[in-house]
């Protein structure tokens, strides 16, 4: 299974990009860079986007791919989200006032995206991948993704998330889990930030590893903020008992 990260911090300066990573050449997960990361033949070969919720950070940019495509005659993107996270996007984002309701233009016969509502718990298939939707604790309703390969390859991507409880029960049933990416923000000086904001510091990663219980397994951290990110990286290399590192703008990896 194929990764590239486009965006993999919890905020934007020249140097940092917010949530957005690339499956292949077909999928996305989350789209907070998906303009910024990728070149306008890239965006228009894109089929979906799996959105983990509506927060600006994870999907401000399928305003401006939306708008790419159109332009350069590309089919209708396909955004994939639970029924919560698409009404907010049908709202309050592609709405004909934030931004032009894509999925009624150039035409409702032949519209910008296509949105597709994803079951929790189930496993569908999108673009050539089994994906399941896991709620995790945030504070609007946010999924995580367990996504596996044609060739049986399985990933786990956190989404945004405090300590939780069934991403970590599903995952201890997966045989074939190659990573899981997992959301880290803030220092541990700002737990009561991270706490009200519904995201994880490095102690509350540690203790949410424990509940799986495999420190072997790569974890794949992201959503740093920027201003944090050498406190967090600091504290995050004082847990011995996983097997953590942090993802870098514009890597490739092989799952």
């Amino acid at each position: 299974m194929d990764l590239h990260v486009l965006g993999c911090h919890g905020g934007e300066t020249p140097r940092h990009r917010t949530s957005a990573f690339l499956l292949g050449r077909k999928l996305a997960i989350d789209a907070g860079a998906l303009t910024a990361g990728l070149m306008l033949a890239d965006q228009c070969a894109l089929e979906a986007v799996l959105v983990s919720h509506a927060h600006l950070d994870h999907v401000k940019d399928l305003a401006t791919v939306v708008d790419n495509r159109v332009q350069s005659g590309a089919p209708p993107l396909v955004i994939v989200g639970t029924k919560a996270t698409l009404g907010v996007l049908r709202k309050h984002f592609f709405n004909g006032l934030l931004w032009p309701d894509f999925s009624q233009i150039p035409s409702p016969s032949a519209p910008g995206i296509v949105y597709r509502e994803l079951g929790l718990e189930v496993p569908e298939q999108v673009c050539g991948f089994t994906v399941r939707a896991l709620l995790v604790s945030h504070t609007i309703e946010t999924c995580a993704f367990v996504v596996t390969s044609e060739e049986g390859r399985t990933m786990a991507y956190s989404g945004d998330t405090g300590p939780t409880e069934r991403l970590w029960e599903a995952l201890a049933a997966e045989q074939d889990l190659a990573a899981v990416l997992l959301e880290v923000s803030f220092p541990e000086k700002e737990r009561k930030l991270a706490t009200q904001s519904g995201h994880l510091t490095p102690q509350l990663v540690e203790a949410e590893l424990k509940k799986l219980g495999r420190p072997e397994l790569p974890i794949l951290l992201y959503h740093v903020k920027p201003v944090f990110q050498r406190e967090v990286e600091l504290e995050c290399a004082r847990i011995t008992e996983a097997n953590l590192s942090f993802l870098q703008l514009d890597e490739d990896l092989v799952l």
